[in-house]
């Protein structure tokens, strides 16, 4: 695959296993690392699996920032697995929502952002533009209108 172009940077980083907690470096520097090791190869195609994982707010960001810089300024496709729907929503062109493995929904990411079900589901945002909680969410699962 990488003779393709193609690099995949799997969920869990998989860095220095046999470390110890002191030896090893912290979430944030391995997602960095795992990313920039992929990146070796100059690909063409990064297959990223939940970067976002185990980070703290402003790693993310700045992981979600290198994203965003590699598709723009380095001209790489990023394939991006991520369940922060937010995050992923502002970085793609083009989103897949899969539920328990099929693909439900896809469509630009502009498109899914302004969904209803989207938003209610996935952002927590009711018809009102007000914030829901997760008790009002989890019961919305049963009226998704994909699932009928």
């Amino acid at each position: 695959m990488v003779g393709l172009g193609i690099v995949q940077v799997f969920e869990g980083r998989r860095v220095f296993e046999n470390l110890t907690a002191d030896e090893n470096l912290s979430g944030g520097e391995q997602q960095m690392l795992v990313i920039g090791r992929a990146l070796m190869s100059d690909p063409r195609v990064v297959l990223l699996e939940e970067p976002s994982l185990g980070l703290g707010p402003m790693i993310i960001e700045e992981i979600f920032l290198i994203i965003k810089q590699l598709r723009q300024e380095a001209g790489v496709t990023i394939f991006l697995v991520e369940q922060n729907a937010k995050l992923a929503l502002d970085i793609a062109d083009h989103c897949y929502v899969m539920e328990n493995g099929p693909i439900v929904l896809d469509g630009s990411a502009k498109e899914l952002a302004s969904n209803v079900d989207i938003k209610e589901f996935y952002l927590a945002i009711g018809e009102t533009g007000g914030r829901r909680s997760y008790r009002e969410v989890k019961h919305y699962r049963r009226r998704k209108r994909w699932l009928s």
